[in-house]
């Protein structure tokens, strides 16, 4: 498992917003799309659609789901499950955490409702 990522300042990523965070970053080994999800609430899924090798992180948040920029597969941020085809198979999610302030990922710690 690879070490957690301080991402800054949790305000820095708006609502319906998705960063990017490379490989490079995580020591992970894909990168990783973190999305500020419209409830509120900090999200992170590995960064490309089970169906095709496009970047989520180009994609569209819709309430709880990260909507593939291709084809529109809606993966459910908790737990990385395609909601909507042509995506049959899950994308692996990440523990995000919100601490003094900080956006901190855990990369390859599963949210806790993921289906990893």
């Amino acid at each position: 498992m690879a070490q957690t990522v301080n991402l800054g300042p949790a305000d820095q990523l708006p609502e319906g917003e998705v960063m990017q965070v490379t490989a490079e970053q995580t020591g992970h080994s894909g990168d990783i799309a973190v999305v500020h999800a419209e409830d509120g609430g900090y999200f992170a899924l590995d960064d490309e659609c089970s169906h095709e090798a496009v970047s989520l992180s180009d994609g569209f948040v819709e309430e709880q789901t990260l909507e593939c920029p291709m084809h529109a597969s809606a993966f459910c941020l908790k737990t990385g499950v395609p909601e909507t085809p042509p995506a049959m198979s899950p994308v692996k999610t990440h523990l995000v955490t919100v601490e003094d302030g900080d956006l901190v990922l855990h990369p390859g710690t599963p949210h806790p409702h993921a289906q990893n």
